[in-house]
C-alpha cells in the first residue's frame, strides 16, 4: 500500500467531513453567531477571556493533541493497518469530532461551565456529583502521568536537555506575546511572525545549550511549581499565547511528515489485516481503547467544556475549533499509522527495535525515526535529518507539557465546582481558586511519587469512559431544547459497551492472576489495586448510563 495514497485519501475524507457533516451539525444544533458567549458576558480577566480564533485554535489543538494520536495507532498497529485506519476515520468523524464540538457547544450555553453543570441541568445533581468526582480523579491521573513524562523528557541525555531549555524559553516568549497582543494591541499577523521567529530561536538555543545535570526529582519539583502558577495565572498571559505558539511546532511536524511521505513515497509493510485476535488481544475492545486521541478521547470533552468554552469569542468558531481540531488530530493519527507501517513488517514495536538496533523504544522514537528517515531517502544530509528528529521529539514533549498545565487547570475547575457553595449557600473555602489548585496538585504529586504506573493501564478505558457521560450531556441538552440528537445514540451505546467490556476483561484477568497464586508481591498488589478501582468505576458508569437513558428514552424529563 502506498503511503501517499493513504495520507491523501485521509486528508480528502476529513476535509469533506468538515464541510458536510460538521456544518450539518452546526446547523442542526443551532449555532448562532449573534449570541454573546461567556467569554464576553462573564469576562473576569483570569479564566473568562475572549481569544482570537487562531489563538484559541492553537490552545485547544495543543491541549488535545499531546502524545495520544502518536502513541495509539503505533501501539495498535499489530492488528493491521486497515482496522486502525477505519477506526481513525469513522471514529474521528462520527465520534471524536462530534464529542469535541458538542462539549464546547453545551458548555457555552451553560455560562462556560463544565459538563458536570450541564449534567446537573439535564440529569440531576446526583449525576453531576458522580461525574465531577470521576472526572477529577481521571485528571489527577493525567497530571501525575504527564508530569512524570515531562520530567523524564527533560532528564538525562543532551537531547533531553535541549528539550528542557527550549521548553523553558517558551514561557517568557509566551508571556511577551500575550502582553503585546492583549495589552499593546499589536496586530496578530505581526505578533505571530515575531513569535514564530522567537519559537525557532528557542529551539535553536535549546539544541546549542542543553540543560543537563538536574535529576528527575529536581525537574518534577520544577514542573509541579510551574503548573501551580499556570493553573491560576490569567489565560491571556500564559496559557493562550504559549499554546498558540507551541501549536506551530505541531503544524510544522505534521507538514514535514506529509512532505516527507510525498517526497519519499514509502510503502506500508504492515499487513492490511492480521486477525480478530492477536497474541491474546481481541480487536474488540482493544483497538477502540488503544487508539484513543486519534479517534475519540473523553479527555477532549473536559478541555472543550473546561478552558476552551471560556475563551470562545463567537459561537461560529466552535465548529472550527471543536470539530476541525479533532479532524486535524485524526490526520496526525494516520501519519503515525504510516510511520509504524513503513518501519514494521508485522506492526509491532519489537520488530522496529530489533531492525533499527535501538536500545530504547517508544512510539515517539518510532514516529521521529520514521519521519526523519523519509528525508534521508529524499537525499537530505545527516544534519537536516537529525534536526528533524530532534524537533519532532521536542514537539511531542512540548505538547505533553501543554496537556499537563491544561489538565491541572481543569482539575482546579472541577474541584471548585464540586464545592461551589456550602449548606447555607455561602462560598465554600474549598471553592477558592488557590485552595482548589493546591489540593489538586498535591494529590497528583503524591500519586506521581506513589507510582501512578500501577493504575495507568486503566487510564485508556477510563479516558474513553468519560466520553459516555459527555455524549449523554450533549444528547440530553439537545433533547431539552428540542434539537435533533439521534446522531449521538450510536456513539453512546458503542462507547458504553467498549469501555465497560475493557474494564470487565481487565478485572477478570487480574482476578485470575490473584487466584492463581503465581504472582510476586508487586504484581499481586497491582492486580488487587486495579480491581478495587475498577469496581466503583463500573458502578459509577452504570448509574450515569441508566440515568441518562431515562432522560433520553424514558419518562424522566431533561
Amino acid at each position: 500500500m502506498s503511503a501517499i495514497v493513504l495520507i491523501l485519501l485521509a486528508i480528502a475524507i476529513f476535509v469533506g467531513a468538515y464541510l458536510t457533516y460538521g456544518k450539518y451539525l452546526a446547523k442542526t444544533w443551532g449555532i448562532d453567531p449573534s449570541k454573546t458567549t461567556p467569554a464576553h458576558s462573564m469576562e473576569d480577566g483570569v479564566d473568562y477571556v475572549a481569544a482570537k480564533a487562531p489563538v484559541l485554535m492553537g490552545h485547544h489543538f495543543s491541549s488535545i493533541a499531546g502524545a495520544g494520536p502518536i502513541n495509539g495507532p503505533i501501539q495498535a498497529a499489530f492488528f493491521g493497518w486497515v482496522p486502525c485506519f477505519l477506526w481513525i476515520v469513522i471514529g474521528g468523524i462520527f465520534f471524536g469530532a462530534v464529542q469535541d464540538f458538542g462539549s464546547i457547544f453545551v458548555s457555552i450555553r451553560h455560562e462556560g461551565k463544565s459538563l458536570g453543570e450541564v449534567i446537573e441541568d439535564t440529569m440531576g445533581r446526583k449525576c453531576r456529583v458522580l461525574f465531577t468526582v470521576f472526572a477529577w480523579l481521571v485528571l489527577l491521573l493525567v497530571v501525575a502521568a504527564f508530569a512524570d513524562i515531562v520530567a523524564n523528557s527533560f532528564t538525562g541525555s543532551e537531547a533531553n536537555g535541549s528539550v528542557a531549555t527550549s521548553s523553558l524559553l517558551f514561557i517568557p516568549l509566551a508571556i511577551a506575546f500575550g502582553f503585546f497582543v492583549y495589552r499593546k494591541n499589536v496586530p496578530m499577523a505581526i505578533a505571530s511572525v515575531i513569535g514564530v521567529i522567537g519559537l525557532a530561536l528557542s529551539v535553536a538555543l535549546g539544541i546549542m545549550f542543553p540543560i543537563v545535570g538536574i535529576p528527575k526529582m529536581g525537574w518534577l519539583a520544577i514542573v509541579f511549581v510551574y503548573i501551580i502558577i499556570a493553573s491560576v495565572a490569567p489565560v491571556w498571559i500564559l496559557l493562550q499565547p504559549r499554546d498558540y505558539l507551541s501549536s506551530f511546532l505541531l503544524y510544522f511536524m505534521m507538514i514535514a511528515a506529509v512532505v516527507g511521505i510525498i517526497g519519499a513515497n514509502p510503502s506500508i509493510q504492515t499487513p492490511a489485516f492480521v486477525g480478530f485476535e492477536v497474541n491474546g488481544n481481541f480487536i474488540f475492545p482493544t483497538l477502540f481503547i488503544t487508539i484513543a486521541c486519534g479517534a475519540i478521547s473523553g479527555f477532549h470533552s473536559l478541555i472543550g467544556s473546561g478552558t476552551t468554552s471560556k475563551q470562545l469569542d463567537n459561537e461560529k468558531d466552535a465548529l472550527m475549533i471543536g470539530y476541525g481540531s479533532m479532524l486535524i488530530e485524526c490526520v496526525l493519527a494516520v501519519i503515525s499509522l504510516i510511520a509504524i507501517g513503513t518501519l514494521s513488517a508485522d506492526g509491532s514495536q519489537a520488530f522496529v527495535k530489533e531492525a533499527m538496533g535501538l536500545e530504547a523504544i517508544s512510539p515517539t522514537v518510532i514516529f521521529g525515526k520514521a519521519i526523519s528517515s523519509f528525508f534521508a531517502t529524499m537525499g537530505f544530509g545527516e544534519v537536516a535529518v537529525n534536526v528533524t528528529y530532534t524537533i519532532i521529539c521536542l514537539a511531542v514533549s512540548c505538547f505533553c507539557l501543554t496537556s499537563l498545565d491544561t489538565a491541572t487547570r481543569l482539575g482546579r475547575f472541577m474541584f471548585q465546582e464540586l464545592f461551589a457553595t456550602n449548606k447555607n449557600g455561602e462560598k465554600n473555602i474549598l471553592s477558592n481558586m488557590y485552595v482548589a489548585t493546591i489540593i489538586t496538585v498535591i494529590c497528583a504529586f503524591v500519586l506521581c511519587l506513589a507510582g501512578y504506573t500501577k493504575v495507568w493501564p486503566l487510564f485508556g478505558a477510563c479516558n474513553q469512559l468519560v466520553a459516555v457521560p459527555a455524549f449523554l450531556a450533549i444528547a440530553t441538552y439537545l433533547k431539552k431544547i428540542g434539537k435533533n440528537n439521534k446522531m449521538l445514540y450510536i456513539p453512546i451505546v458503542f462507547m458504553s459497551i467498549a469501555t465497560l467490556t475493557s474494564l470487565v476483561l481487565t478485572f477478570k484477568k487480574n482476578l485470575t492472576g490473584i487466584l492463581g497464586g503465581e504472582l510476586d508481591g508487586t504484581a499481586m498488589f497491582t492486580n488487587v489495586l486495579q480491581d478495587i478501582i475498577i469496581i466503583p468505576i463500573v458502578i459509577l458508569a452504570v448509574i450515569l448510563i441508566v440515568e441518562g437513558s431515562k432522560v433520553l428514552w424514558g419518562k424522566k424529563e431533561a
